[in-house]
Parts: structure tokens; sequence; C-alpha cells
């Protein structure tokens, strides 16, 4: 593989005159990391410095600088997508993304032509343009549940331990998925995907390849992932499976005057299903404020998974298969062919008229930002497994610090994902710094934070239900309004400490629409809503969501 270059916002060599707005707002950040310059650019593919959990309390995190992604983008090589790999690379780099994952679905066409002929293209695109990170990827159809994201470090396997994976354990192809004949052995089916796994852990750890990581895709689309699954997964390979999409893609669904009359941000109209878990109430396969029910319920299924005192990081993506408004339309298959032959679809043919979708392309709407302190694949999947992530959707931020630390320490402190240890009634400070939207988004509108919002929950260690969803003892505890700020300011929160340990987390969003929380407003008292079916512009209501830091309470001496 070519040698890795950084991004042109991020290389002393390029010009400020030759970057866009974008690019200038994002080296102006980077410098205030006091990464720009070789401190960041040598890094190819190395892994970041670890943060120091501290043996002592306290504790001290790196300096990041965070890259801007999505992990979850098909192509021709997805048999029901549409556009080719190179149109989705080109408008990835348009939007400003740092790094991407092409994950396609699951097939038999797929397992024996696609992900090789995929292969060769992007091993061509790292070569072409080595300031782009292009990730190979699968949507793994979850043995009796949902999708996943599986994406490999590059390397000799990363294709191969794709197919392997593809063809041992998908549940698509096992027959083993909601409809199939073998749907019905739950038991069967939820331990295979356990196995799963534990196989692609085992694959990294032997060194087959250098790094492999999973999430699950729209978790609550159809109410099919279950909490207990959700934690069986995660147990199987805590650094493996690392996360959820907090937000699914297809967030333009709803726009009025073109979704259906009955649709949802994210296509989420069509739940719950015939093998929804009993356990969530109706309103779970909605979206709020386009996020997935499991984040956007404070107190609710994330908070449950975070409350155990374990890192569960959250993302948001396009899912990129069809672009809105968009006039391409797929090509026409030759005489006698099909996906299962080729593992490829036609080329999409231009037309006049705009064609049906429900996506953003990869950049324009969803966002997820990964803390690095270099520049390089296992560089963003470290920051990815650390939690050091934030997520916005619209363009609605510039850039986020999180810091967390004592006040009688003068170090930084530590930061998303990342753990302080404190005493018993000590005082520790949340610092937040915003930088704002410095440009009009794609959609033509200059984005404006009217909030930020801190969430505190308790940890009390694994849970005797694996099925439970809530966590009685997490609310918003903070907001502090910030309509009419403009640049980059701290707002600085103080904390105590209690008898437990506990852990923070972020919200904020445009204002424009509030509600009262779905476990109440003691809990929740202006919270994202669902929007009336076929009227929800994403461009409206857009919020950013950070993951925790946890603090781990000792006793006082």
């Amino acid at each position: 593989m070519t040698e890795q270059q950084p991004p042109a916002w991020a290389d002393p060599a390029v010009a400020p005159a030759a970057l866009d707005a974008q690019g200038v707002s994002r080296r102006r950040l980077l410098r205030r990391a006091g990464l720009f310059g070789a401190a960041f650019a040598l890094g190819g593919s190395a892994v970041p410095a670890v943060a120091a959990t501290g043996r002592g309390f306290g504790g001290e995190d790196p300096r990041l600088a965070y890259l801007v992604g999505d992990h979850h983008v098909h192509s021709v090589y997805s048999h029901d997508a549409k556009y080719t790999f190179s149109q989705q690379a080109r408008a990835a780099a348009r939007y400003g993304l740092d790094w991407m994952v092409f994950n396609e679905h699951a097939n038999f066409g797929h397992a024996s032509h696609g992900a090789a002929l995929e292969h060769r293209e992007i091993l061509r695109a790292r070569a072409e343009n080595p300031r782009q990170l292009i990730f190979q990827g699968l949507e793994w159809y979850i043995p009796a549940a949902e999708h996943c994201t599986v994406f490999a470090a590059p390397g000799p396997h990363e294709a191969d331990l794709l197919t392997r994976f593809e063809l041992a354990y998908d549940g698509k192809l096992l027959g083993y998925t909601e409809g199939a004949a073998g749907a019905t052995d739950t038991a069967r089916n939820e331990a295979h995907a356990v196995k799963a796994i534990q196989w692609l852990a085992e694959q990294r750890r032997t060194g087959y390849v250098d790094d492999v990581l999973v999430f699950a895709n729209h978790p609550l689309r159809l109410g099919i992932d279950s909490p207990h699954e959700m934690r069986n997964w995660r147990d199987a390979a805590p650094e493996i499976m690392i996360g959820m999409e907090g937000a699914p893609g297809a967030q333009g669904a709803a726009i009025p005057g073109w979704g259906g009359a009955t649709s949802v941000r994210g296509e989420y109209q069509n739940g719950p299903s015939a093998q929804s878990w009993a356990g969530y109430p109706r309103d779970a396969c909605l979206t709020y404020g386009g996020f997935d029910w499991a984040t956007a319920t404070v107190g609710g299924l994330w908070d449950s998974m975070l409350a155990e005192g374990r890192m569960f990081s959250v993302t948001t993506n396009s899912d990129n298969h069809r672009t809105v408004f968009d006039t391409w339309k797929n090509g026409d298959w030759a005489p006698g062919q099909n996906f299962d032959g080729t593992g490829r679809l036609p080329d999409p043919v231009p037309t006049d008229t705009p064609q049906p979708g429900s996506d953003f392309w990869p950049g324009e709407f969803s966002r997820t930002h990964v803390g690095v302190t270099r520049y390089g694949y296992r560089a963003v999947m470290a920051g990815l497994r650390a939690g050091r992530v934030w997520l916005d959707h619209g363009h609605l931020l510039d850039g986020l610090d999180v810091r967390l630390k004592r006040d009688c320490d003068h170090g930084r402190g530590v930061t998303l994902g990342g753990r302080l240890r404190v005493r018993r009634g000590e005082r520790i400070t949340l610092s937040v710094t915003v930088t704002t939207a410095s440009r009009p988004n794609p959609h033509g509108v200059l984005p404006e934070l009217a909030h930020v919002d801190v969430i505190r929950g308790a940890v009390r260690g694994p849970v005797a239900d694996r099925d439970t969803w809530k966590a009685p003892d997490t609310r918003v505890v903070h907001t502090t309004e910030v309509t009419g700020r403009r640049g980059t300011y701290t707002l600085r929160i103080p904390l105590t400490a209690g008898e437990e340990s506990f852990y923070v987390r972020l919200r904020g969003s445009d204002g424009n629409r509030h509600g009262t929380g779905y476990l109440g407003s003691a809990v929740d008292p202006h919270g994202p809503v669902p929007h009336a079916p076929g009227n929800g512009d994403p461009w409206a209501d857009t919020w950013f969501y950070s993951n925790p830091v946890f603090v781990d309470v000792t006793e006082s001496r």
C-alpha cells in the first residue's frame, strides 16, 4: 500500500489559500490541539499513543485531532445500491470525509465475486489518493437480528477475512434471518452470532488481520435486536464489538413532499416486525431527532449499557444506497447476467428525472468524528475502540473537545471514552470547548447550536437481567443555552463525585424541535421527539451527541 499522506488541511506543505472554508477551520482546530506538522503527519498507520488511565488519581489524555468518517457506505457491489465505487469516494472527498468504509451487503454474489472485485478498486484508490482512508467492509446479516458493519485494517487478508466470515456466519446466506426457514431456531441463531464475533476476535489475536471492528447497524429499526443479544455480542469480544449506530442513515426518507405519507427518518416506518423483541414499546421503532430510540432516550437502552461501567460507542453514517433528488438510475443487466453471477450491478446511467432515494452522500449530512493523535487506518480504529467519538447532523459543529478533570489537578484531564479516578466527594470540572459552524452546510444554511445538555448516570456494574433497557439513575443534569454564541468558546460545568461511580455524556441541538423525553420530564425535559409521518425535514432538526467519560469513585483518605 502507498505510504499514507495526511489530508490537505493537516499538511503544512499545502498553503492555506488552497483550502476551502472547511479545511481552514479544521487546520485551525489542529493547531489549537498542538498537533499541526510532523507530530501528526508522520503517524502513518501507527497506533496512537494510549491515554494514561492512571494508577493514581486523575488521568491524562493525549492531544487529539478529530477525523471525520462514515462506516456504512454502499456501491454497485451491494445488490440493492446504485453508485460506482468512484462516485461514492468522490462524494466523500467533496464533503470532507477523512475515512470511509465500503460496507457491502452479504450475498452469494458478493462472496463469490464482488468482494475481490471491489478490493482491486480499493487498492487502486489507496494508491491514487493516499490522503483518503478507505476501508473494505461487509454488512453482516446477524443471525436472529438486524445488521452489523464488519471491517478490518488494510492488509493481505482483509478481503479474504470478509468472504470467509460471510460464508460461515452470515444469517442471510445460512437462512437464519427473518422470513427464512431457519429463522425460528432462536437459540441456535443467537449462539451462532456470538460464535461469529468470537471468530473475528481470534483472527485478530492470531495476527491474520491487524485489526477488525464491528458496529450494530440501525439496531431498533425493526425492534429485533434485543438487549440481551446486544450485551451478548459485546461480551463475546468487547475489543471487537464496540458499539452501534446511534443514528441510522436514510435521513432524507421523510423530506416533506419527497418521501411517502408514512415515511420516517432512517426508514424506520416498517417496525415492529413479527420477530421484534416483546419487551420494547411500540415507539422504540421510531427515530427521535433522527436518532435511534436506543440512543435518543435518556435513561434508555444505551444508558443501561453504559451504566454497567463499560464503553459502548455510538456512531452515525449515511448508509448511502440512493441519494435524495439524484437523477442517476440503475443500469440494465446484459442478457443472462444477474448479481449472483457477477457480484456487481451494472453501472448507473444519468437521466433528467429525480429518482427514488432516502439517503445523503457520505459526509453530506451525517458525520462521525474520531479523536486521533496521528493519521492512518489503525489510528482511526484505535480511536473508535477507545470511544473518542462524537457525532453531528447537518454539520452542526466544526469542533468539540471534552475534558473532565479534578479541580486539584493542573493537567488536561480525560476525554471522551476515558476514565477519571477521583475520591468520594471530590470536586471536578467538565470543560466543553465548542467550535461553531463557520460556513453554510450542504443545504445552504449556516447551522446554529442552541443548547448543550449534560447527561449523568450512575454506574452500578453488570445487570442481573440482561434484557434490562432502562437506567433509572440517568438524567439531564445541566443545560446551557448558547444561542447566538459564535466561534470557539469553553463551557465549564462543576460536578461533584458522590458515593457512586458515574459517567457523563453530552447532547445538543439547533433548538428547533423539542419535547418531553421518553421517560418523562424529570429525566429529560427537552429532548428529541419523533416527527409526523412524511414530515421530517432533517435539516430543520439537527443534533450532536458525544460518547461518555467515566468517573471511578474510590474511598477518600
